[in-house]
């Protein structure tokens, strides 16, 4: 008998769901290709914190019901393992302060090395700071090293793509020389950093991203989300004047200036390798 497709409701909440079997059996593995971040060089000066901007909101809209999402698992633990295993400290910061949300579903559950990741997280992700109190502290001295933005749909709602304070907190990393690294749905952060006129701080940028054709497509047919979402990233981001490089989800990985981007979970391995090279200046080794 075959996996259904029909999204699975979610007890929680009304009108919400969670991806279909088929789905979870099509696009969530048991296992990832994280290599064990062996080689990782080293931090020996400067910021040492990682600010990840985590979603605290687990609910975004379709034109069918609710999507019961968050943050991806392998999109957030798999790039900050990198950068824990290369010295850096990981600090979590949703916009309520409340708790991060992650799509446990996804948790590949097979890898090991994965699933002791997120215990090693947990604290942190269920006593985050408030991303407001953080913005207000930010200066040039400040010791946050990058900026981290996690994948998962739940990055696209929740208030995050027009919050003041992810706006205040991009800016800051931009006037600051401090990388932006930001995974599959992530750069809907982007949109938030915006002035007082509309324009975008990153416009001329190119980044990678999660591909809106597959948000329309292969996603609702699946069933993996319960309908269209209610608006798409790609365009948003191209409307405020960046350029998407990517058309797929193969795991292309992306560098300009210091905006390091991913297309999807196949690129968390590569991204997180990116952000310590470019934070450290140092290769990895064998």
């Amino acid at each position: 008998m075959s996996a259904s497709k029909d999204p699975v409701p979610d007890r929680a909440e009304h009108n919400a769901f969670f991806p279909s079997d088929y789905s979870i059996g099509q696009y969530v593995s048991k296992k990832t290709d994280f290599d064990g971040a062996a080689g990782a060089p080293q931090v020996t000066s400067g910021p040492r914190k990682i600010l990840t901007i985590a979603v605290d909101e687990r609910y975004l809209p379709t034109d069918g019901g609710l999507f019961s999402t968050g943050n991806h698992p392998v999109e957030t633990l798999v790039p900050l393992m990198h950068l824990r295993a290369a010295g850096y400290e990981i600090e979590v910061a949703t916009l309520s302060g409340n708790m991060a949300k992650f799509e446990m579903w996804a948790m590949p559950t097979e890898d090991e090395a994965i699933t002791a990741g997120y215990e090693e997280l947990l604290p942190a992700l269920l006593k985050p700071r408030r991303l407001a109190d953080v913005a207000a502290g930010l200066g040039p001295d400040s010791d946050y090293a990058a900026v981290f933005v996690p994948g998962g749909h739940g990055a696209m709602g929740g208030g995050i793509p027009d919050s003041p304070a992810v706006r205040d907190v991009l800016v800051w990393a931009l006037e600051n020389e401090r990388p932006v690294v930001a995974l599959c749905h992530g750069p809907a952060a982007l949109c938030a950093a915006v002035d007082e006129g509309g324009a975008s701080h990153f416009a001329g940028y190119s980044l990678c991203a999660f591909p809106d054709s597959f948000d329309v497509g292969p996603l609702v047919e699946s069933g993996y989300l319960p309908g269209r979402l209610t608006w798409r990233l790609g365009e948003r981001l191209k409307r405020q004047g960046l350029t998407i490089v990517n058309d797929g989800a193969s795991g292309q990985i992306h560098r300009d200036r210091l905006l390091l981007t991913g297309d999807s979970p196949l690129a968390a391995n590569a991204l997180g390798r990116l952000a310590v090279e470019t934070l450290t200046g140092k290769a990895y080794g064998v």
